[in-house]
Protein backbone atom coordinates (compact mmCIF):
# COMPACT_ATOMS: atom_id res chain seq x y z
CA UNK A 1 0.00 0.00 0.00
CA UNK A 2 2.86 2.38 0.84
CA UNK A 3 4.20 2.01 -2.67
CA UNK A 4 0.85 2.91 -4.24
CA UNK A 5 1.16 6.67 -4.85
CA UNK A 6 -2.40 7.02 -6.09
CA UNK A 7 -3.84 5.45 -2.95
CA UNK A 8 -1.66 7.61 -0.72
CA UNK A 9 -2.82 10.75 -2.54
CA UNK A 10 -6.45 9.76 -2.00
CA UNK A 11 -5.86 9.20 1.73
CA UNK A 12 -4.09 12.53 2.06
CA UNK A 13 -6.88 14.34 0.24
CA UNK A 14 -9.46 12.72 2.49
CA UNK A 15 -7.55 13.75 5.59
CA UNK A 16 -7.22 17.31 4.33
CA UNK A 17 -10.95 17.44 3.61
CA UNK A 18 -11.78 16.06 7.06
CA UNK A 19 -9.57 18.64 8.73
CA UNK A 20 -11.13 21.39 6.64
CA UNK A 21 -14.65 20.26 7.58
CA UNK A 22 -13.73 20.11 11.24
CA UNK A 23 -12.27 23.60 11.07
CA UNK A 24 -15.34 24.87 9.26
CA UNK A 25 -17.62 23.25 11.83
CA UNK A 26 -15.64 24.74 14.68
CA UNK A 27 -15.80 28.14 13.02
CA UNK A 28 -19.54 27.90 12.50
CA UNK A 29 -20.01 26.78 16.09
CA UNK A 30 -17.93 29.68 17.33
CA UNK A 31 -19.87 32.08 15.11
CA UNK A 32 -23.23 30.68 16.22
CA UNK A 33 -22.37 31.30 19.84
CA UNK A 34 -21.65 34.98 19.32
CA UNK A 35 -23.86 37.32 21.37
CA UNK A 36 -25.13 38.96 18.19
CA UNK A 37 -27.30 35.86 17.60
CA UNK A 38 -28.82 35.73 21.08
CA UNK A 39 -32.61 36.17 20.99
CA UNK A 40 -33.25 39.77 21.95
CA UNK A 41 -36.35 40.66 19.94
CA UNK A 42 -39.78 39.01 20.00
CA UNK A 43 -42.63 40.30 17.83
CA UNK A 44 -46.15 39.36 18.97
CA UNK A 45 -49.12 39.42 16.62
CA UNK A 46 -52.59 37.90 16.59
CA UNK A 47 -53.21 34.99 14.26
CA UNK A 48 -56.42 36.54 12.97
CA UNK A 49 -54.71 39.81 12.13
CA UNK A 50 -56.54 41.71 14.85
CA UNK A 51 -55.42 43.02 18.20
CA UNK A 52 -54.36 40.91 21.17
CA UNK A 53 -56.80 41.64 23.98
CA UNK A 54 -55.30 39.81 26.94
CA UNK A 55 -51.70 38.91 26.08
CA UNK A 56 -49.09 41.64 26.46
CA UNK A 57 -45.32 42.01 26.67
CA UNK A 58 -45.07 41.83 30.49
CA UNK A 59 -47.04 38.57 30.66
CA UNK A 60 -44.94 37.03 27.87
CA UNK A 61 -41.73 38.21 29.53
CA UNK A 62 -42.66 36.71 32.88
CA UNK A 63 -44.16 33.44 31.62
CA UNK A 64 -42.34 32.51 28.39
CA UNK A 65 -39.01 34.22 27.76
CA UNK A 66 -37.33 32.60 30.75
CA UNK A 67 -38.14 29.18 29.29
CA UNK A 68 -36.38 29.83 25.98
CA UNK A 69 -33.00 28.11 25.63
CA UNK A 70 -30.55 28.75 22.80
CA UNK A 71 -29.97 31.45 20.20
CA UNK A 72 -31.07 32.07 16.64
CA UNK A 73 -29.44 28.84 15.43
CA UNK A 74 -29.88 26.51 18.38
CA UNK A 75 -33.36 27.42 19.65
CA UNK A 76 -35.82 24.50 19.62
CA UNK A 77 -38.91 25.96 17.94
CA UNK A 78 -41.21 23.27 19.35
CA UNK A 79 -40.04 24.03 22.87
CA UNK A 80 -40.44 27.75 22.17
CA UNK A 81 -44.00 27.21 20.96
CA UNK A 82 -44.82 25.29 24.15
CA UNK A 83 -43.33 28.12 26.21
CA UNK A 84 -45.52 30.73 24.56
CA UNK A 85 -48.58 28.50 24.89
CA UNK A 86 -47.98 28.42 28.64
CA UNK A 87 -48.78 32.14 28.82
CA UNK A 88 -52.26 32.80 30.28
CA UNK A 89 -54.91 33.37 27.59
CA UNK A 90 -52.80 31.77 24.82
CA UNK A 91 -54.54 28.90 23.06
CA UNK A 92 -52.10 28.31 20.20
CA UNK A 93 -48.75 29.81 19.19
CA UNK A 94 -46.74 29.78 15.98
CA UNK A 95 -43.01 30.64 16.21
CA UNK A 96 -40.50 31.36 13.46
CA UNK A 97 -37.01 32.83 13.44
CA UNK A 98 -36.26 36.38 12.25
CA UNK A 99 -32.67 37.16 11.24
CA UNK A 100 -30.43 37.68 13.07
CA UNK A 101 -31.70 37.63 16.66
CA UNK A 102 -35.47 37.74 16.70
CA UNK A 103 -38.61 35.63 16.83
CA UNK A 104 -41.93 36.27 15.13
CA UNK A 105 -44.71 34.83 17.27
CA UNK A 106 -48.35 34.59 16.22
CA UNK A 107 -50.82 33.92 19.02
CA UNK A 108 -54.40 32.75 19.17
CA UNK A 109 -56.11 33.82 22.37
CA UNK A 110 -58.78 31.87 24.21
CA UNK A 111 -62.30 33.18 23.76
CA UNK A 112 -63.85 32.69 27.16
CA UNK A 113 -67.34 31.21 27.10
CA UNK A 114 -67.91 30.77 30.82
CA UNK A 115 -66.64 29.41 34.09
CA UNK A 116 -66.09 25.70 34.59
CA UNK A 117 -66.79 23.92 37.85
CA UNK A 118 -68.12 26.94 39.71
CA UNK A 119 -67.28 30.62 39.80
CA UNK A 120 -64.70 30.06 42.56
CA UNK A 121 -62.83 27.29 40.74
CA UNK A 122 -60.59 29.75 38.90
CA UNK A 123 -61.11 27.81 35.69
CA UNK A 124 -62.60 29.09 32.44
CA UNK A 125 -63.84 27.24 29.38
CA UNK A 126 -63.49 28.52 25.83
CA UNK A 127 -65.74 28.19 22.81
CA UNK A 128 -63.96 24.97 21.79
CA UNK A 129 -64.78 23.24 25.06
CA UNK A 130 -61.23 23.58 26.39
CA UNK A 131 -60.58 24.47 30.03
CA UNK A 132 -57.89 27.02 30.84
CA UNK A 133 -56.81 29.13 33.79
CA UNK A 134 -56.93 32.92 33.59
CA UNK A 135 -58.17 35.98 35.43
CA UNK A 136 -61.95 35.61 35.69
CA UNK A 137 -62.46 39.33 36.27
CA UNK A 138 -60.58 40.03 33.05
CA UNK A 139 -62.80 37.61 31.15
CA UNK A 140 -65.93 39.30 32.47
CA UNK A 141 -64.83 42.52 30.80
CA UNK A 142 -65.40 40.92 27.39
CA UNK A 143 -68.86 39.43 27.91
CA UNK A 144 -71.12 37.84 30.48
CA UNK A 145 -69.69 34.50 31.51
CA UNK A 146 -71.92 31.45 31.47
CA UNK A 147 -71.81 28.90 34.29
CA UNK A 148 -70.88 25.48 32.91
CA UNK A 149 -70.10 22.31 34.81
CA UNK A 150 -69.79 18.59 34.32
CA UNK A 151 -67.75 15.46 35.07
CA UNK A 152 -64.13 15.17 33.87
CA UNK A 153 -63.74 14.96 30.07
CA UNK A 154 -67.29 16.23 29.49
CA UNK A 155 -66.29 19.79 28.56
CA UNK A 156 -66.94 19.46 24.82
CA UNK A 157 -70.25 17.68 25.45
CA UNK A 158 -71.44 20.51 27.70
CA UNK A 159 -70.52 23.20 25.16
CA UNK A 160 -72.24 21.22 22.42
CA UNK A 161 -75.37 20.83 24.54
CA UNK A 162 -75.31 24.56 25.28
CA UNK A 163 -75.59 25.28 21.56
CA UNK A 164 -78.39 22.74 21.23
CA UNK A 165 -80.32 24.32 24.12
CA UNK A 166 -79.96 27.75 22.55
CA UNK A 167 -81.86 26.45 19.55
CA UNK A 168 -84.42 24.62 21.67
CA UNK A 169 -85.39 27.64 23.77
CA UNK A 170 -85.07 30.29 21.07
CA UNK A 171 -88.88 30.35 20.49
CA UNK A 172 -89.27 31.43 24.15
CA UNK A 173 -86.83 34.32 23.53
CA UNK A 174 -84.57 33.07 26.31
CA UNK A 175 -81.18 31.39 26.33
CA UNK A 176 -79.22 29.26 28.80
CA UNK A 177 -77.06 31.11 31.30
CA UNK A 178 -75.99 27.95 33.12
CA UNK A 179 -75.71 24.34 31.94
CA UNK A 180 -74.68 21.48 34.23
CA UNK A 181 -74.18 17.78 33.59
CA UNK A 182 -74.31 15.64 36.73
CA UNK A 183 -72.18 12.59 37.44
CA UNK A 184 -75.20 10.50 36.44
CA UNK A 185 -75.35 12.34 33.10
CA UNK A 186 -78.49 14.27 33.90
CA UNK A 187 -78.82 17.74 32.40
CA UNK A 188 -79.98 20.92 34.13
CA UNK A 189 -80.15 24.45 32.75
CA UNK A 190 -80.89 27.92 34.10
CA UNK A 191 -82.39 30.24 31.51
CA UNK A 192 -82.12 34.00 31.11
CA UNK A 193 -85.66 34.47 32.48
CA UNK A 194 -84.57 32.85 35.76
CA UNK A 195 -86.27 29.51 35.16
CA UNK A 196 -84.44 26.31 36.09
CA UNK A 197 -85.13 23.37 33.77
CA UNK A 198 -84.53 19.72 34.61
CA UNK A 199 -83.97 17.84 31.35
CA UNK A 200 -83.19 14.33 32.54
CA UNK A 201 -80.51 11.79 31.71
CA UNK A 202 -78.88 11.28 28.34
CA UNK A 203 -76.70 8.26 27.70
CA UNK A 204 -77.48 7.28 24.12
CA UNK A 205 -79.18 8.47 20.94
CA UNK A 206 -82.56 7.21 22.13
CA UNK A 207 -82.31 9.30 25.30
CA UNK A 208 -81.24 12.30 23.23
CA UNK A 209 -84.23 12.02 20.90
CA UNK A 210 -86.63 11.59 23.82
CA UNK A 211 -85.21 14.65 25.57
CA UNK A 212 -85.61 16.79 22.46
CA UNK A 213 -89.23 15.64 22.10
CA UNK A 214 -89.96 16.58 25.73
CA UNK A 215 -88.43 20.03 25.27
CA UNK A 216 -90.42 20.66 22.09
CA UNK A 217 -93.62 19.67 23.90
CA UNK A 218 -92.84 22.09 26.70
CA UNK A 219 -92.00 24.92 24.30
CA UNK A 220 -95.21 24.33 22.38
CA UNK A 221 -97.18 24.53 25.63
CA UNK A 222 -95.47 27.71 26.83
CA UNK A 223 -98.15 30.16 25.59
CA UNK A 224 -100.87 28.28 27.51
CA UNK A 225 -98.67 28.03 30.60
CA UNK A 226 -97.93 31.74 30.72
CA UNK A 227 -101.56 32.55 30.09
CA UNK A 228 -102.59 30.50 33.12
CA UNK A 229 -99.65 31.09 35.46
CA UNK A 230 -98.02 34.25 34.14
CA UNK A 231 -94.34 34.57 33.43
CA UNK A 232 -93.20 33.82 36.98
CA UNK A 233 -92.56 30.15 36.31
CA UNK A 234 -89.20 29.55 37.96
CA UNK A 235 -88.88 25.76 37.65
CA UNK A 236 -89.81 23.17 35.05
CA UNK A 237 -89.23 19.44 35.34
CA UNK A 238 -89.21 17.85 31.88
CA UNK A 239 -88.12 14.38 32.97
CA UNK A 240 -91.62 12.89 32.72
CA UNK A 241 -92.25 10.81 29.58
CA UNK A 242 -95.83 12.06 29.06
CA UNK A 243 -95.84 15.52 30.62
CA UNK A 244 -93.96 17.97 32.77
CA UNK A 245 -94.21 19.78 36.09
CA UNK A 246 -93.82 23.49 36.80
CA UNK A 247 -93.47 25.72 39.81
CA UNK A 248 -94.17 29.43 40.05
CA UNK A 249 -92.26 32.02 42.05
CA UNK A 250 -95.45 33.40 43.62
CA UNK A 251 -96.20 30.18 45.52
CA UNK A 252 -94.55 29.52 48.87
CA UNK A 253 -93.38 25.97 49.59
CA UNK A 254 -93.17 24.52 53.09
CA UNK A 255 -90.97 21.70 54.24
CA UNK A 256 -92.62 18.80 56.06
CA UNK A 257 -91.53 20.22 59.43
CA UNK A 258 -92.85 23.67 58.50
CA UNK A 259 -96.16 22.19 57.38
CA UNK A 260 -96.58 20.31 60.67
CA UNK A 261 -95.78 23.46 62.65
CA UNK A 262 -98.29 25.44 60.61
CA UNK A 263 -100.97 22.78 61.19
CA UNK A 264 -100.38 22.86 64.97
CA UNK A 265 -100.54 26.64 64.99
CA UNK A 266 -103.80 26.60 63.02
CA UNK A 267 -105.31 24.02 65.40
CA UNK A 268 -104.26 26.08 68.42
CA UNK A 269 -105.70 29.22 66.87
CA UNK A 270 -108.99 27.44 66.18
CA UNK A 271 -109.22 26.17 69.77
CA UNK A 272 -108.49 29.64 71.11
CA UNK A 273 -111.19 31.23 69.00
CA UNK A 274 -113.78 28.81 70.37
CA UNK A 275 -112.84 29.61 73.98
CA UNK A 276 -112.59 33.40 73.52
CA UNK A 277 -115.52 35.54 74.82
CA UNK A 278 -117.77 37.34 72.39
CA UNK A 279 -116.43 40.63 71.09
CA UNK A 280 -112.71 39.74 71.45
CA UNK A 281 -110.60 39.80 68.30
CA UNK A 282 -108.19 36.94 67.38
CA UNK A 283 -104.81 38.63 66.88
CA UNK A 284 -102.88 35.50 65.87
CA UNK A 285 -101.18 35.91 62.44
CA UNK A 286 -102.87 34.15 59.56
CA UNK A 287 -101.14 30.94 58.40
CA UNK A 288 -101.42 30.20 54.71
CA UNK A 289 -101.73 26.58 53.78
CA UNK A 290 -98.99 25.32 51.48
CA UNK A 291 -99.90 24.89 47.86
CA UNK A 292 -98.52 22.40 45.47
CA UNK A 293 -97.58 24.47 42.42
CA UNK A 294 -96.29 21.59 40.38
CA UNK A 295 -98.90 21.09 37.69
CA UNK A 296 -98.51 18.03 35.51
CA UNK A 297 -99.61 18.21 31.96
Amino acid sequence: MWHNARLLNLIASALYALVALMALGAGLLWLAQRPVFAITHVELTAMDGGQLRHVNAPSVRSNALGKLSGNFFTLDLNAARAAFESVPWVRHASVRREWPNGLAVQLEEHEALGTWGGADSGRLINTYGEVFVANTAEAEEDAQLLALDGPPDSEEDVVEKLETMREWFKPLKVEPLAVALSSRYAWRARLSNGMVVELGREQNDEDRAAMEARVKRFVASWPQLTQQWGRQIDYADLRYPNGFAIRTASVRFLTEAQAQAAAKAAAKAAAGSQAAPAGNTNNNPTRLKSKNAEKSR
